[in-house]
């Protein structure tokens, strides 16, 4: 699916929920506990040398026969990292999950350069490698160049990717995965609370984008048949009958709810992406929980 100029000229009118304040020293579109010259007021305080004077408030002068200045919130941007799990695992569906994580990748990285903060994006795989970005829309192109260059294919530690993440101070971290992982199907490894107390320790918004394809939400194969594990290419010899689908669909639900919940409890913001959803809807509706406009 091609993304063209009338999505992102809608989307431009969106920005990230950053949920912490920012306190970065570098000039962007976030609200900082700094303070600073921008057009929002923040407080009055008493005047000390060295204090321009332009910020004198001479309506407290005349009030209370004492010098006071405005304070204004300094605005500061944001870090948006965004985290793409690019195992072989991700390439599966006929419309394939490695293109709806692509797409939303791009947006969630659009909506960062476009408010002025800055982007870092990562592959799973190469942690070592980040891309960076900042400087506005026009910074969108290389950071699309890098997408399109990811390739899918062997396998990715999600809880190792997240614990390699430099701390860059207050901002959003996306993952983007099908977290089809041991560490999160297995409910008593306690991985995805680990995850999110650390992310949360960081001061960062954690934000997962579960990415299914439609055949792994609606099973339709029957019979007897080999499961080949996409990553390992290990095999599984199963019965697919009506019991066993009704079975599966149970377990995919309750792991679903469980992410969702875990989630919720920490503050964190889950989302379940199907490859069967229109990515206009998916990004302005479905989505809508992740923007602050």
């Amino acid at each position: 699916m091609k993304l063209d100029a009338a999505f992102f000229d809608t989307l431009s009118r969106l920005r990230l929920s950053v949920g912490h304040k920012s306190s970065m020293n570098l000039s962007g579109n976030r609200k900082s506990v700094q303070k600073g010259s921008s057009a929002e007021f923040s407080d009055f305080r008493e005047y000390m040398p060295g204090d321009d004077i332009r910020r004198i408030d001479w309506n407290a002068y005349g009030r209370l026969d004492r010098f006071y200045v405005k304070e204004y919130m300094e605005e500061k941007e944001a870090v948006v990292s965004v985290l793409l799990d690019t195992s072989a695992s991700m390439d599966y569906g006929e419309k394939k999950k490695s293109d709806l994580a692509c797409m939303l990748a791009a947006a969630m990285a659009y909506l960062g350069v476009n408010n002025m903060d800055r982007v870092i994006l990562y592959d799973m795989q190469k942690m070592e490698s980040p891309f960076a970005v900042r400087g506005g829309k026009k910074a969108f192109a290389l950071m699309t160049d890098w997408i399109a260059r990811r390739t899918f294919e062997g396998s990715a530690d999600i809880a190792e990717a997240v614990r390699r993440l430099p701390h860059k101070g207050n901002g959003v971290t996306i993952i983007i995965s099908d977290f089809w992982q041991e560490d999160f199907v297995n409910r008593d490894a306690g991985t995805p609370q680990q995850l999110l107390r650390l992310l949360n320790y960081r001061r960062q918004k954690a934000v997962f984008l579960h990415v299914l394809a439609g055949e792994e939400l609606h099973v339709e194969l029957t019979g007897t048949g080999n499961l080949i594990d996409m990553e390992d290419k290990s095999t599984l010899r199963v019965t697919l009958d009506t019991a066993g689908i009704r079975m599966y669909e149970k377990a995919l639900e309750e792991f679903t709810d469980r992410l969702r919940r875990e989630c919720a409890g920490a503050g964190a913001i889950y989302a379940l992406c199907s490859t069967e959803t229109d990515f206009h809807k998916l990004i302005f509706q479905d989505l809508r929980m992740l923007y602050d406009i």
